[in-house]
C-alpha cells in the first residue's frame, strides 16, 4: 500500500521534511516514489502540489496523521 508522509532531513535539530509517496513497507528515509511538497515545522512554512495528493489518494494512497493535518490547513487557506 502507498503512503503519503513525511520524510525528514536538515540538521541536527532543525528538522524538516519532504513530503513523499512511497511504499509502507520501506523505511521512513528510504527511496521515494514521487515527492509532492515539503512541510518546516521551525518557520510554520508547508507547500503540498495538493492536485498530486489528491491524485495519489484516489488512487488508494493513505496519508499519515500529520500529512493529513498539513493539507486541510492547506486547503483552507485556498
Amino acid at each position: 500500500m502507498l503512503k503519503i508522509r513525511l520524510k525528514r532531513f536538515g540538521r541536527k535539530k532543525q528538522p524538516s521534511y519532504r513530503v513523499i509517496v512511497i511504499d509502507s513497507r520501506k523505511p521512513r528515509d528510504g527511496r521515494a516514489i514521487e515527492e509532492i511538497g515539503f512541510h518546516n515545522p521551525i518557520t510554520n512554512k508547508s507547500q503540498i502540489n495538493l492536485e498530486r495528493a489528491k491524485k495519489r489518494i484516489n488512487e488508494g494512497a493513505q496519508t499519515t496523521k500529520k500529512v493529513q493535518q498539513i493539507i486541510n490547513y492547506l486547503e483552507k487557506q485556498n
